[in-house]
């Protein structure tokens, strides 16, 4: 039985997931959840082995969204698979998703045999499923762009790159606090937060909050 949970903040795209599933017997929903922050309060309750095993994850979410969610998630639950579920097909979204580590990138227009074929491929083959047109997409960006932001900064310090206070603000990142608690937590406003934000992804040659997290951990920052 493949355990599994559903992130999206739209309920009728919940209900559609649930009932495209319910003929599968060798899948379990475990929990649904509306957004990335309610997905991580439902996880900690659970024990791993109750915990799913794959996350379908929609990626336009308030508070916490999908690319956060899974870029933070592949880190607090390495032994859990985050399969993108979402209407969006747009290159900058698929390569954030991809660098955030997605184990797969789905389009909600797939039928429920290939959503079922996909889960399969994913869990029991190790395989990362992908729509074709994704896959297209996905093959294009690896043929043409390079992305160097990571090779462009050695293994230093971070004090050697980031103030003070912009390592306050990306270790709370971290933690998956949005701008405004950021700001409440440090007693500044939200406007200084993402001016400083803008600062962190400049010096960090990233462009997303997922990727900033993601290079806070491979440097051991936090």
């Amino acid at each position: 039985m493949i355990r599994i949970a559903i992130t999206d903040d739209k309920l009728v795209n919940r209900k559609t997931v649930r009932q495209n599933l319910a003929d599968c017997e060798n899948v379990h929903i475990v929990f649904e959840a509306s957004n990335g922050e309610e997905f991580f309060e439902k996880m900690s309750l659970l024990n791993p082995e109750e915990q799913p095993q794959l996350i379908l994850m929609d990626i336009d979410m308030p508070v916490i969204n999908g690319i956060e969610a899974i870029a933070l998630g592949t880190i607090k639950y390495p032994y859990v698979k985050f399969l993108v579920l979402t209407v969006f097909d747009d290159d900058d979204k698929i390569f954030n998703a991809i660098q955030a580590g997605a184990s797969g990138y789905l389009l909600k227009d797939e039928s429920a045999a290939q959503l079922i074929e996909a889960i399969n491929c994913a869990i029991e083959f190790n395989g990362v499923p992908m729509s074709p047109a994704i896959a297209r997409k996905t093959l294009l960006w690896m043929r043409n762009i390079t992305h160097p932001s990571q090779n462009n900064i050695d293994k230093k310090n971070e004090n050697d790159i980031l103030s003070d206070r912009e390592i306050e603000i990306l270790k709370l990142m971290v933690e998956g606090l949005d701008y405004k608690k950021i700001a409440t937590k440090l007693f500044i406003s939200p406007y200084t937060v993402r001016t400083h934000t803008s600062k962190i992804y400049e010096k960090l040659h990233v462009n997303s909050k997922a990727q900033a997290i993601q290079m806070a951990h491979k440097y051991k920052w936090v």
